[in-house]
């Protein structure tokens, strides 16, 4: 299943379209209202809610976004909904909530964080939750993740769901072992997870593997684009860009 038309005709917004010095963060109800209120795709994450829901929200750790240390995993869904966004009006929402949010008006690339720890086998909840609240939504929707288990099982789950890996440089900077990092390097993955798309680091979209999987027919998108040149520079190989910090329409 290959990417609708529309997650190509507009950039995409990072985690929405988001600016933390006006009070709309990443991630947020906020960031995404004003995605759509733009015309742009939205692009987010999910992680586990104790009670394994899935929950929009970037890091493990709940410090950065919240002030409040300790790992989202360890918080109820109730709990989550109740708990302020830094510098934000808004809360922490599930992921059918955001879908209702959305309503079909914008395209939604979906990321699952890996929640195996190294990008193995151990998953298989977050995906389940992902695929029954997609289930009920008719609007344009993808998935995608560094881990290719994950994204294996979403295809499994839902073959008629775009399903994408996210691949990286992999630079020592990721807290991978080397071994790991070393494979997923050149994406080995792509056809065993029956992927159609990759969303490549964009500083590293001139590797070869990339170039021959466009050439295959695979849609490349990449992240995270921060500046119009960085984006037309990504758009000679890429064939659109998640970004953010600049308003790609200026």
């Amino acid at each position: 299943m290959t990417l609708p038309a529309s997650f190509l005709a507009r950039p995409i917004a990072h985690r929405g379209f988001h600016n933390r010095e006006i009070g709309v963060v990443e991630n947020s109800r906020d960031a995404f209202q004003a995605a759509i209120d733009a015309g742009f795709g939205i692009e987010c994450d999910l992680q586990l809610s104790v009670d394994d829901k899935a929950m929009v929200f970037h890091d493990y750790d709940m410090r950065r976004l919240t002030g409040s240390p300790g790992p989202i995993r360890q918080r109820s869904a109730e709990e989550l909904a109740k708990t302020q966004l830094t510098d934000s009006a808004n809360t922490i929402d599930t992921l059918p909530a955001l879908l209702e949010q959305v309503a079909g008006r914008v395209p939604v690339l979906i990321e699952l964080k890996d929640q195996d720890g190294a990008m193995g086998p151990n998953i298989g909840i977050l995906e389940v939750r992902v695929a029954e609240a997609l289930r009920q939504y008719s609007g344009d929707a993808a998935v995608m993740s560094f881990n290719p288990h994950s994204a294996a099982r979403m295809k499994s789950l839902m073959p008629d769901i775009p399903c994408g890996i996210v691949t990286s440089a992999y630079s020592r900077d990721w807290p991978l072992p080397e071994h790991v990092r070393d494979h997923l390097r050149d994406i080995p993955d792509f056809e065993r997870s029956r992927a159609s798309f990759i969303s490549h680091e964009v500083g590293d979209l001139d590797r070869p593997r990339v170039r021959t999987l466009k050439e295959q027919g695979a849609t490349i998108l990449c992240w995270t684009v921060k500046s119009q040149e960085q984006a037309d520079q990504a758009l000679k190989i890429a064939d659109n860009i998640t970004f953010e910090g600049f308003d790609p329409r200026s």
